[in-house]
């Protein structure tokens, strides 16, 4: 793990990051972009941020609680009206089993919007129906990963999903 943190960290400074220390030997990567992690279940969302900053991804996580505060974010409406909607997160963790609009509706909306079509989004759930799986990745999720039941898998998960998508990924 060390190894990783060390790679990330250097790959994080080439790439305009800032560093910071937590303690003895460990980095702290902070970048400018925002994680939209659309949770409703407040347990979910706390092993989440847990996962996200043991694995030194420490952005700014913006957590709307249904898929219409999603959107309203996205799109700076309703609660977010005024927000800057030209900026937009780096990465969107979606829940699919949300209230009033659920995960699939709200991947079908940013798909369908040309502010929003390109965010990278990818479906963190819990749901193990495959045709969940089918309908994410007809919509153009970029990724899909069920929640898994251990912690310790849950962590790793959610921690290499950070790596990637706020260090390693290159976007346009």
């Amino acid at each position: 793990e060390s190894t990783l943190c060390v790679i990330a960290a250097l790959v994080s400074c080439w790439r305009g990051c800032s560093i910071g220390r937590l303690g003895e030997g460990e980095l702290l990567m902070t970048r400018d972009e925002t994680i939209l992690l659309v949770e409703d279940n407040p347990d979910d969302e706390l092993l989440t941020r847990l996962a996200l900053k043991k694995s030194h991804v420490c952005n700014e996580v913006v957590v709307p609680r249904d898929g219409a505060e999603a959107l309203d974010y996205l799109f700076g409406t309703g609660t977010y009206n005024g927000r800057d909607s030209a900026a937009m997160p780096q990465v969107i963790l979606l829940d699919l089993d949300l209230p009033k609009i659920d995960g699939l509706e709200v991947l079908k909306r940013i798909r369908s919007d040309e502010r929003t079509k390109r965010l990278p989004t990818v479906i963190l759930t819990s749901s193990e129906d495959q045709q969940d799986l089918v309908e994410s990745y007809g919509l153009g999720a970029n990724g899909y990963v069920r929640k898994p039941l251990d912690l310790d898998q849950f962590r790793a998960a959610v921690g290499q999903l950070g790596l990637y998508w706020m260090v390693l990924n290159e976007i346009s």
